[in-house]
């Protein structure tokens, strides 16, 4: 049986982390909250984007009246032999299952897509360390190679979620369309956390490239959350004073859902297929960045969720090694006051 001093410090050593995973827990709340403002305040920007491309498709001619085939080179279907990966995690641990999960999905993915060219571009370090660990660099394939097909990491993106930049979401997209234009990827595939509010996220494995239609997410897998995990993290909200709106279903958004539906005739400065031919690349851009802010929002509402629970078991562990401190204090008594009665009586 331990005695009392080892207790004590074990008592000690789980107070002090109990008070670093609970500021933890806050630190990531005050996060949360911005990074919530942030996905909100680029929706708008999204939303009128989506709904002028979906205006122009009824007024321009996208696709050839005579042969069929898309005018734009990001509407073009082709049979999947290689294939671009993005994968987003975060940069540091302590989150519960979320960078896990993600990468259980993409090694998912992987065997799917087996047979297949894959090249992979990782942001996030706990990505990159995981999947450069699993598969070997190399630089991107070009449209003319004839090596047999292979799973490589061709990019990394590290430390760009602290704060995340709508240049960064640019430049990728600007690289991965000019790939699919010159037909050195057949399909561009992103895994992420989609985040709607702390108690609805789900993770997803959506189709960026090829567009087939205007608005409309390509999900090919989506992970709910448990009923579980929605009560975790709504208690860890009501704790931490976070508020688990939604960031969907605002009335701004709804008013600008009628702009391409409206029955006006509206005239544009540019051609309809010009304006158009430049907007669908700034599409596929607004999407990405949208993937980086929801999986930033996800990554702070399950790291308060971890850390919450961790503050419980440790404030669990208190009590249950105090209840034992004193059980052997009273056995210690006990045993003394025995003694002394002995050898009383033996006198």
């Amino acid at each position: 049986m331990p005695n009392i001093l080892d207790i004590r410090r074990r008592i000690r050593s789980v107070i002090n982390t109990r008070q670093i995973t609970k500021a933890m827990k806050m630190v990531s709340a005050a996060k949360l909250r911005r990074a919530q403002d942030r996905a909100l305040a680029a929706r708008p920007y999204a939303q009128m984007l989506t709904n002028v491309l979906k205006s122009l498709v009824s007024r321009a001619e996208i696709y050839d009246p005579e042969t069929g085939e898309p005018k734009h080179p990001l509407l073009a279907q082709r049979p999947e032999q290689n294939v671009l990966l993005i994968v987003v995690t975060g940069d540091k641990g302590l989150a519960g299952a979320f960078n896990t999960n993600i990468l259980k999905a993409a090694m998912q993915f992987l065997g799917e897509k087996s047979g297949k060219n894959i090249e992979i571009e990782t942001i996030g370090r706990k990505g990159r360390d995981f999947l450069r660990r699993r598969f070997p660099m190399a630089e991107p394939r070009s449209a003319e190679s004839t090596e047999p097909p292979r799973t490589t990491v061709i990019g990394e993106q590290i430390g760009v979620l602290n704060k995340v930049d709508h240049a960064l979401a640019s430049k990728l997209a600007e690289r991965v369309i000019a790939r699919y234009a010159e037909g050195s990827v057949d399909a561009v595939y992103l895994i992420f956390n989609e985040f709607k509010s702390v108690i609805q996220q789900r993770l997803v494995v959506e189709r960026v490239l090829p567009i087939v239609e205007v608005g409309v997410a390509q999900v090919e897998v989506a992970r709910e959350f448990t009923q579980r995990e929605k009560e975790e993290a709504q208690k860890a909200a009501i704790s931490a004073g976070v508020g688990m709106r939604s960031t969907e279903g605002r009335a701004i958004d709804k008013a600008a859902a009628g702009f391409a539906t409206a029955p006006v005739d509206y005239i544009y400065e540019q051609p309809p297929a010009e304006l158009f031919n430049d907007l669908l690349p700034k599409y596929v851009g607004i999407q990405i960045f949208h993937a980086l802010l929801e999986s930033v929002a996800a990554e702070h509402a399950a790291r308060m969720t971890a850390m919450e629970s961790a503050t419980n078991n440790a404030t669990d562990m208190i009590d249950s090694l105090t209840l034992a401190m004193n059980r052997v204090r009273q056995a210690k008594i006990t045993k003394e006051i025995i003694e002394i009665v002995s050898g009383a009586a033996a006198q």
